[in-house]
């Protein structure tokens, strides 16, 4: 039968619809797609030897006398470093200049790298460098939010090739944060403990989502799982943000994020998808209540009119099975 589960974190609702769910291997692509990829792609600005194409370059690191990771500036940024925020309310209408930062990492020299691919020092390479900018950013007090985020294939939003990484500030928190932040707020004032650890203390206890256990992380597939195959990696210990992670911790991260992608590839014929790391705001005090996360989408359904209609999803996918299958695929 057909059951309703709702997100302890997010208060979605879910339709886990079991009348018309799929085995968890028919969620893979029917045809791999084999597309050769050069190394090298002349006209590609993230390239080496392109640099002077791709806008401002803020830092980087090197191995060998030769550049592994640059992070830039957007070419076409979505918010932009200088000026005034500028905030005006006309009526019912507010508006401000989209003042913030809008940062590209790109995670290797190689033009057909993939995160599966790279070695565990190339990932926590990537991962240092999501910290280096969010401490660096989170020094202006303009900034509200960061958001850190990889899109991985067309369906996911892709629009270069070359592996790289994207990171966002903006002067205001989105809504969706500012909600999670008051559900947070509300479940701790009323049980005395931290919703995340909650949620990640019964997960670990049921184990029948977990899909891959390390020292300092644990990733599973939500209870009320909005879409198939969707992830959360969560921190063992509690901290509010991303910032606070530790050196052992990167490097725990990267061990877990691999395995958990390597999974996806080798488990649903290398889905398209994207990750972002959700933080609590800047400037938000939300140390005991807040937890940070790594949230992973695979992009293998489509939402439809109802999930517009409702704001309500309907998963083909039972959670309990898509962990079980993953947590049994070898890599």
């Amino acid at each position: 039968m057909p059951q309703l589960r709702q997100n302890i974190i997010t208060l979605d609702w879910v339709i886990i619809a079991t009348e018309r769910a799929k085995r968890p291997d028919q969620f893979g692509r029917t045809v791999k797609v084999e597309e050769i990829i050069p190394e090298f792609d002349s006209s590609c600005p993230f390239c080496p030897g392109n640099e002077s194409t791709s806008s401002v370059e803020k830092y980087r690191f090197e191995k060998n006398g030769k550049w592994s990771l640059r992070t830039v500036t957007n070419k076409f940024p979505a918010l932009i470093e200088d000026g005034d925020l500028n905030s005006v309310t006309s009526g019912i209408f507010n508006s401000m200049n989209a003042i913030g930062a809008h940062d590209v990492v790109i995670e290797h020299p190689r033009h057909n790298g993939t995160l599966t691919d790279f070695t565990h020092e190339e990932t926590v390479s990537i991962l240092n460098a999501y910290l280096r900018s969010y401490k660096e950013l989170k020094k202006n007090k303009l900034i509200q939010s960061i958001v850190i985020f990889r899109n991985h294939g067309k369906s996911a939003g892709t629009s270069l090739i070359h592996p790289h990484s994207q990171i966002v500030a903006t002067p205001i928190v989105p809504n969706q944060i500012k909600e999670r932040i008051a559900s947070a707020k509300k479940y701790y004032s009323k049980n005395h403990e931290c919703v995340f650890c909650r949620n990640l203390n019964d997960e670990t206890k049921s184990g029948e989502r977990i899909i891959c256990e390390t020292s300092h992380f644990t990733a599973f597939i939500p209870y009320a799982a909005l879409s198939p195959f969707h992830i959360w990696i969560f921190p063992k210990r509690h901290a509010s943000s991303f910032h606070e992670i530790t050196t052992d911790e990167i490097s725990d991260l990267a061990f877990n994020l691999k395995t958990v992608l390597a999974k996806l590839k080798n488990g649903l014929n290398n889905p398209d998808y994207n990750f972002t790391i959700r933080s609590a705001p800047t400037q938000e005090k939300s140390g005991k209540f807040f937890h940070w996360y790594l949230a992973l989408v695979p992009r293998i359904s489509v939402a439809a009119g109802f999930e517009m209609g409702s704001g309500m999803y309907v998963s083909p996918a039972i959670p309990e099975e898509s962990a079980r299958y993953l947590r049994e695929i070898d890599i």
